[in-house]
């Protein structure tokens, strides 16, 4: 279990995860609009256009993605459930937290998951 000082720490990281996601997601979506604006001379404008909007779009979803792991971990702070592996209950290694701020599961068990779906 992480101690008070520890949660503080991830609640923060996370806390400034967000606030970056969020100013990307604003980024992005200004980026895509004025693309949709923009007036497509040629074929090969219509072309780069087009895969503009996939890619910012695929980014998004990436990022709001990303921004739901964050929430749901922000969520388990308040919970007193934060570092605790959904899957098998332990507790998730403090390294792996700092790595990726919002795991949900241990890595025994994260290689697990992506086995069964491999």
């Amino acid at each position: 279990m992480l101690n008070k000082e520890e949660l503080d720490y991830f609640q923060n990281m996370l806390e400034e995860t967000k606030v970056q996601i969020l100013s990307n997601l604003d980024s992005t979506s200004s980026e895509l609009n004025t693309l949709r604006d923009n007036s497509p001379r040629d074929e090969g404008d219509h072309a780069s256009m087009q895969r503009g909007q996939s890619l910012g779009n695929t980014i998004m979803l990436k990022q709001a993605d990303k921004l739901k792991a964050i929430e749901r971990s922000l969520k388990r702070i308040e919970n007193e459930t934060y570092g605790i592996c959904d899957s098998c209950g332990e507790a998730i290694n403090i390294e792996r937290l700092k790595v990726k701020v919002f795991a949900d599961y241990c890595i025994s068990c994260r290689e697990i998951i992506e086995q069964e779906n491999a």
